[in-house]
Formats: structure tokens, sequence, C-alpha cells
């Protein structure tokens, strides 16, 4: 790219231009503390005085970008470009960063099992639920069944969510939230036994991000569904199924 100074007086007197790639790390609860994984340095001016505008070109080559730019409850991954003019002893030193946003791809995986799990409450409930896969990029559909072998309470309704769990930080310190990303009415009303209900669920409308697995040990993301019955007295069932989120193309 190419970075254009223009002095705002006669004359921008400095000890050095240089421009950095940086890649960091930021817990919310310790703001204080950036967490580098990446840093470049090129020098783009020796020291000097500018009297005009000046561009200076630069490049950063196969830089290794193994981590997604990331914003989430309480941590955040960013790329960005850093341009410092350095004066004397430190003053009147002018820094400037612009982001960069950064996804990567991953191809699809060579092995998906389908999903399979019960959930019963003994001589009351028992149903079975199937999923297609377990697998899925951020632009596919969830499909799947739901089968009541048993049903012996009155169920009001069920409904299908995308749960999303993210830890930062480690140890003591580790803070995890938990947010429902969307939720989706699969029946409304009482099932009987034997009754199968189909479940399609479109997950380009949500808002998700691919799994990420202890980034730089500071961070995760996973993803769950989330399948819930209500009985006539709002007593709430459920059970969850981890799933894993892929990135196939750029957003």
């Amino acid at each position: 790219g190419e970075i254009v100074i223009t002095p705002k007086g006669r004359k921008l007197e400095h000890i050095g231009v240089k421009i950095e790639l940086v890649g960091q790390i930021e817990l919310f609860y310790d703001r204080g503390n950036h967490y580098e994984f990446t840093s470049l340095v090129r020098e783009l001016a020796p020291p000097g005085i500018m009297t005009t505008s000046q561009i200076f070109a630069f490049s950063f080559e196969n830089v290794e970008k193994e981590h997604e730019s990331y914003n989430g409850l309480n941590v955040q991954l960013r790329y960005f470009l850093r341009v410092t003019i350095s004066s004397q002893y430190g003053v009147n030193t002018i820094a400037q960063e612009e982001d960069l946003w950064i996804q990567n791809l991953n191809p699809p995986p060579q092995i998906n099992h389908s999903i399979k799990m019960e959930v019963g409450i003994e001589e009351c409930l028992h149903i079975e639920f199937e999923y297609d896969k377990s697998k899925y990029h951020l632009n596919d559909v969830v499909i799947g069944k739901v089968y009541f072998l048993l049903v012996r309470i009155k169920i009001k309704s069920m409904e299908l969510a995308i749960v999303k769990r993210e830890s930062a930080g480690s140890g003591s310190n580790m803070v995890n939230d938990s947010e429902t990303l969307v939720k989706f009415e699969i029946m409304d009303g009482a099932p009987v036994r034997g009754e199968s209900i189909p479940v399609r669920l479109f997950l380009s409308n949500s808002r998700l991000t691919p799994t990420y697995s202890n980034v730089n040990n500071q961070f995760s993301v996973k993803y769950y569904l989330n399948l819930v019955l209500l009985d006539e007295t709002d007593r709430r069932y459920f059970k969850q199924q981890e799933i894993q989120i892929y990135r196939n193309t750029i957003s």
C-alpha cells in the first residue's frame, strides 16, 4: 500500500517514520494489557524535515494470519496498521491506526457424522432427535427430525435455538458468556406418540462466526443447537448439542 503524509504547517521535523502491522488480542476486563501475537515493522523514512506532501510505499509479504478478526462479548482480536512519525524526546509524536478485517477459509470436513440423541423423563416423555450432520458452514441449513416415542405430558410448544458460548481469559480470570442468537419454533400444539416433526433452520440469518478453539490461549467460541420443549405448566425440557461452524466463503 501507500501512506501519504502532509505537514500541517510549513514543515514537519521528525526523527523517523515507520509503519507496523500488529495482531493483538484485548480482553475487555483487562484493557490495560494487549496480547500481541504478530508485530512487524517497516521503516519508511530516516530523520529529516518534510515541507510538502510525501508518499511512502510499503508492503508486508507472506505474513501468516492464522487467526480471524473477532469482536465478541468479552474479547476482541484485531489486526491493524500503525504509522508513527517520531519526534525528538517523544514530544509531538504522531501515530495513526487503521484496522484490517481478516477472514480465513476452511475446506469442507472429510468426516461429518450425523447427530442422534435422546431426551427422556422416565415413563413420561421419550423423544429422539436427529440432525443430518455435526459440522456446518456459515450459510448452511440445519436439517433434522424429532421423533416422539412416548408422550404422557402435555407439550404445548417446541423450539430450536442456536446458542453461542464464549470463554475469554484463563484460570480464575476466565469469563464465560452465553448468547442465544436465534430461536425457531418447530411445533405449536401437543404432539402424539409416533409423530415426527421436521427441522429446517437456515444459519445464514444468524450472526455466526466460525468455531474458535483456544485462540492464542486467550479465548474460545463454541456453538450449540438447543432443543427446548415447553409443557402446559411452562416447565422447560431441553437438550444441547455442540456443532462445529466453519467458513467456506468470504463474507
